[in-house]
């Protein structure tokens, strides 16, 4: 057999040739990976939601979906009545490692039933450690606070919440997420009645 010679078109066609294989590999791939990827996002939710709303059976209604301007950039909130309260996935992304995302039960006062960080990029060992800091019994717990009687913030910010270790960037992200999911969920629900308002 003949080898082929090197020039430049033998060497684009080669590229190209391997180019394209690796391409339909990789679609391959995602397309056998898609759909347990989204079924265990769903599921991860779901889980979610039920640890936020303090366990057991919860029935969900059809989520609400607000887009907001928060210091001039645009942020989604999604909000789930349930039977017990309602949830509020909120995201801060001034985060130290970026987007922080948690997902905030709330009962008909207000108070904080739960929460659960859903995204999370911050430092192994410091930041990382907000999906527990904030539960109850630990440091800088918020359970059962109400942010519409007082507002969350870290002590060395007058507040009355004690900041992660040396992550006080991240402490600062997380609870102005819970903040603005308790700010989505008064301004879009009448909390005396659990009822959603219209949006505009």
């Amino acid at each position: 057999m003949e080898k082929l010679k090197s020039n430049l078109t033998n060497m684009v066609c080669v590229l190209t040739g391997i180019s394209v294989i690796c391409g339909g590999l990789l679609a391959y791939a995602n397309n056998l990976t898609e759909a347990p990827i989204k079924a265990a996002n769903e599921k991860a939710l779901s889980d979610g939601i039920t640890a936020v709303m303090g366990g057991g059976e919860v029935k969900v209604e059809t989520p609400d979906t607000i887009k907001c301007d928060v210091d001039g950039k645009e942020l989604t909130y999604i909000m789930y009545k349930t039977d017990k309260g309602t949830a509020v996935q909120s995201t801060d992304p001034n985060a130290f490692g970026g987007n922080l995302t948690v997902l905030v039960g709330f009962n008909e006062g207000g108070d904080i039933l739960g929460y659960t960080v859903l995204e999370n990029n911050e430092t192994p060992g410091l930041g990382a450690k907000c999906p527990d800091w904030f539960q109850k019994g630990n440091p800088g717990d918020i359970i059962g606070k109400n942010p519409g009687k007082k507002e969350l913030t870290v002590s060395k910010d007058g507040g009355e919440i004690d900041a992660i270790t040396a992550s006080t960037i991240t402490s600062r992200a997380f609870l102005r997420a819970v903040q603005q999911a308790y700010t989505i969920y008064k301004t879009h629900t009448d909390g005396a009645t659990g009822a959603t308002k219209q949006n505009s």
